[in-house]
């Protein structure tokens, strides 16, 4: 099961990361595009991007850097205390999520939720938020009965 599972999951990222690929992004590019895009003015704190995609601050400030460099996103000072920074999405940065984003949900969906039946998608998201929870050191959700 388990090998079975590490090499659907490896599979499944070659097979998203080359449709991303068609379109010049990575999964990490598509990553942070996907957060930015979803709030609301399109800009956030570098520190809380990191939090919620849970990148160390090393890797990330790298990564912006490189995607910066492309015009996906532009770094500035946070204007509120000047000791953050801010991350924003740039007008190509949107167009590329919202040129590369139907091709990957239909990507997503024909390699791996249209193969599931509708009690198994429910079973795989039962098992991934315990697994979740376990990595994270949470307690643990217990069904009733």
């Amino acid at each position: 099961m388990w090998r079975a599972f590490f090499y659907m999951r490896r599979d499944l990222e070659r097979a998203l990361e080359a449709q991303l690929a068609e379109h010049g992004l990575s999964h990490a590019d598509y990553t942070v595009l996907v957060v930015l895009s979803e709030i609301e003015g399109q800009t956030m704190r570098v520190r809380a991007l990191g939090e919620q995609i849970s990148w160390e601050s090393s890797r990330l400030a790298h990564h912006l850097r490189r995607m910066e460099q492309r015009g996906l996103v532009v770094r500035s000072e946070a204007l509120d205390d000047r000791r953050g920074t801010m991350v924003s999405l740039t007008p190509a940065g949107l167009r590329a999520i919202r040129v590369a984003a139907p091709g990957h949900v239909e990507a997503v969906r024909r390699y791996f939720i249209d193969l599931l039946e509708p009690d198994e998608i429910e079973l795989v998201t039962s098992i991934s938020h315990r697994v979740s929870a376990a990595v994270q050191g949470l307690p643990l959700a217990r069904s009733a009965g």
